[in-house]
């Protein structure tokens, strides 16, 4: 894997068919919110699995001098969500699979067209063409699209065409390429209001009501940001986990890092970062909470008392990981996005609107069912989103990088480690990619939060420095060396040059159809 140079744009994806239609709406004069948007909604048709137009999305934008701005664009819940009646039928958590209750209103099609309303310089039908021709004249499908296609086997309404079990086969979507019309020939009443939205009312059975697909989700925000390793790292704030991110990097900043990744104090303190960061996530995390106040000077300061330089602290606790697609891009004019889709894990829910077939997400697993819990289930809320969208900055307030990861729980894991790589260490964006990574984890499998039930562990993954193998069991880790079904996250990156000119970008290693392109 090499890095990807470029002259005046870039894009960067999970899949080259989705980088290919970004590109060509990049060359076409669109903007890079253009050919995010163009290369979203081509992985919305193409690799459903990973998010689209049933899910939600976030995106941080930076379009010229000053902070970036943040496109919120995770749904809420129906005005009919109801947690009594959940914790009368004996649930303690959110239902994970086949439960429409789990399903906010999705957001992802609201925030294409709050982006291209804003940010766009092409007709929203010529950002679409890509995705659209894709579902209606069909496309290959892909043994990831195949795999998590068969794991919907005999969900209500799921889409398992006679396809589904020949990966070479041509796959059309006429469903989803109806509903990308109508949002061309309608807006958004084309999609919430049309087809997909009447049919995910009749699946509601009165969980939604015409109000609650009548208004927007999607929400321009000011971003949540913070000075590490002499740049201004920007992202979501909450409902998103973006201040993990943050904060880790802000603890990381002051314990004294050794000068190369490969020394296991490296992975030590990282990992404590995170974990610090991210103990009370459970409790802290909701709509409402106050960004500025998770990532105050005196919390870091207290934090990182508390983090032994030589000694894992054996907390208990749970993590997660989900399913997301990332797109990068940066624009000629220098406007850079990291654009985040997801369905919070494969096809979500594993509901599917009958009408179009498109899948349906099941972000509201994030909801908590304890009464008064801030983040309680309830009507017309957002959950707690693990969505990170990254973009950082120079001194000067030019534009450095953007990038963005899946892995749920662990996206800001992921995104210290490559973070660090490049803003520490000066690495290039390939070789921070490719260079193994750690996470933390447990064996209690998926969608748990941080709530202080099982030894966390390190995971390493294939190839990790022998001395992190060696060593970091000796700062007390539980080590466990990472098999290839283990999830270390899929990122994607681009980096502008110091005078402004020139890109260098990469797409994940890790994802076989991923592709960075420019010009």
């Amino acid at each position: 894997m090499t890095t990807t140079a470029a002259d005046r744009a870039m894009i960067c994806s999970a899949d080259h068919r989705a980088s290919s239609a970004g590109l060509a709406i990049l060359r076409a004069g669109g903007s890079a919110v253009d050919a995010a948007v163009a290369a979203g909604a081509v992985l919305a048709v193409v690799a459903p699995q990973r998010g689209g137009m049933g899910g939600d999305l976030f995106a941080i934008v930076q379009a010229g001098p000053g902070p970036p701005e943040v496109m919120n664009a995770s749904g809420r819940t129906g005005s009919g969500a109801d947690p009594e009646i959940l914790r009368s039928e004996g649930h303690l958590r959110m239902p994970i699979r086949h439960d429409i209750r789990s399903v906010p209103v999705p957001g992802c099609v609201d925030g294409w067209l709050a982006l291209h309303g804003r940010y766009g310089r092409l007709p929203l039908a010529e950002v679409l063409r890509s995705a659209v021709l894709h579902a209606e004249r069909g496309f290959a499908a892909t043994p990831g699209l195949v795999a998590a296609v068969a794991s919907a086997a005999g969900a209500p309404g799921a889409w398992r065409p006679a396809w589904a079990d020949r990966p070479a086969g041509v796959v059309a979507r006429p469903g989803a390429a109806r509903a990308l019309r109508a949002i061309v020939d309608e807006g958004r009443a084309g999609f919430y209001q049309g087809e997909f939205g009447r049919g995910l009312r009749t699946l509601g059975r009165g969980l939604y009501r015409a109000s609650d697909l009548a208004e927007p989700d999607a929400e321009w925000r000011r971003p949540l940001g913070l000075r590490a390793f002499g740049h201004d790292v920007w992202t979501a704030g909450p409902n998103s986990q973006g201040y993990v991110l943050l904060l880790g990097l802000a603890l990381a900043e002051g314990l004294g890092l050794p000068g190369s990744p490969d020394d296991p104090a490296w992975a030590h303190l990282l990992a404590e970062s995170a974990l610090a960061a991210a103990g009370d996530r459970a409790e802290v995390l909701h709509e409402d909470a106050e960004g500025e106040a998770l990532v105050h000077p005196d919390r870091i300061r207290s934090l990182r008392s508390a983090i032994d330089p030589v000694r894992h602290w054996r907390r208990r606790g749970t993590i997660v990981s989900a399913d997301t697609t990332v797109v990068c891009a940066v624009d000629e004019r220098g406007t850079g996005v990291s654009l985040l889709q997801s369905n919070a894990n494969g096809l979500g829910s594993l509901l599917f609107e009958p009408r179009t077939g498109i899948n349906l997400h099941s972000r509201g697993i994030s909801f908590g069912l304890a009464p008064g819990s801030p983040a309680e289930y309830g009507p017309r809320r957002r959950p707690p989103h693990t969505l990170v969208p990254v973009l950082v900055t120079r001194p000067d307030g030019a534009l450095r990088a953007v990038l963005g990861t899946t892995g749920g729980d662990i996206q800001p894991q992921i995104l210290m480690q490559l973070l660090v790589r490049v803003l520490r260490h000066g690495a290039s964006p390939d070789a921070a990619l490719a260079a193994p990574r750690w996470r933390l984890a447990t064996g209690l499998g998926r969608f748990e939060t941080w709530r202080g039930r099982a030894p966390i562990r390190l995971d390493l993954e294939d190839g990790a420095p022998a001395a992190w193998t060696g060593e970091l069991p000796g700062y007390g880790h539980l080590v466990r060396a990472a098999t290839e079904d283990d999830e270390f996250g899929e990122a994607q990156f681009i980096e502008v040059a110091p005078d402004g000119t020139g890109l260098r970008g990469a797409a994940e290693p890790r994802t076989p159809h991923s592709a960075a392109l420019g010009y």
